[in-house]
């Protein structure tokens, strides 16, 4: 009988050990991955003084990628994603395709996600959805001379400043249990994401950028 008590006093504590280990409420997730992140652009036109029709397009950047999450409940979390800044190089689209590299730009954009995840904490597999806002944080634009030979030939070399902006976010994922702590995850988010480009010659541009991003990663559960 002593025996017994003893087995069952084992296979408990076993499985609350099992259950503290897995996505359940309390935990805090971390992730560390590569992330890429493509432009999905509709470029207006610059303003007059321009060749009409002038326009632009943005080329993909990808950058190492942080997460922590905490578990609020067994399948509601939230989510902050960090991570270097990108940087994107601007082409020439439109009436000057072709032009090559017009500029560059390096992008911060730290997002908040509130979650919902499938599936029992102690899944091998968990899928999750996302909704969460995006702060675009643009820094160290820099023009080239193809910009300024088509905005300011002959004269001083032109530059440009992005608006920063907060934009929504929606995120679809998945997490693949590697063992008590580990985990894979995937993740892909897309970003509805409007700016505006001032141009030091005085001319402006509105430009939907619409950022898909598409991440792998590995996490430990704390």
């Amino acid at each position: 009988m002593g025996k017994t008590l003893q087995l069952l006093a084992l296979a408990a504590a076993m499985t609350a050990a099992s259950a503290a280990s897995a996505q359940s409420a309390g935990s805090w997730l971390g992730t560390l991955g590569i992330n890429k992140i493509t432009p999905k652009v509709d470029s207006g036109d610059v303003s007059a003084p321009a060749l009409p029709h002038t326009k632009a397009d943005v080329e993909a950047d990808t950058k190492p990628r942080f997460t922590v999450a905490y578990m609020y409940t067994d399948n509601f979390s939230t989510e902050l994603d960090l991570g270097l800044p990108y940087k994107h190089d601007l082409i020439g689209a439109g009436a000057i395709e072709g032009s090559g590299k017009v500029g560059s730009s390096e992008v911060l954009p730290p997002t908040i996600f509130a979650q919902y995840r499938f599936l029992p904490p102690a899944s091998t597999v968990r899928p999750y959805v996302g909704l969460g806002l995006t702060y675009a944080y643009f820094q160290k634009e820099r023009g080239s001379a193809q910009l300024t030979a088509l905005l300011n030939t002959g004269g001083p070399g032109s530059s440009f400043k992005l608006d920063n902006k907060v934009a929504p976010s929606v995120q679809l994922g998945g997490t693949v249990r590697i063992n008590q702590r580990w985990f894979a995850d995937a993740t892909v988010i897309k970003t509805f994401l409007k700016t505006k480009v001032h141009f030091s010659t005085g001319q402006v541009q509105d430009v939907r950028l619409d950022p898909l991003a598409v991440s792998v990663s590995v996490g430990y559960q704390f």
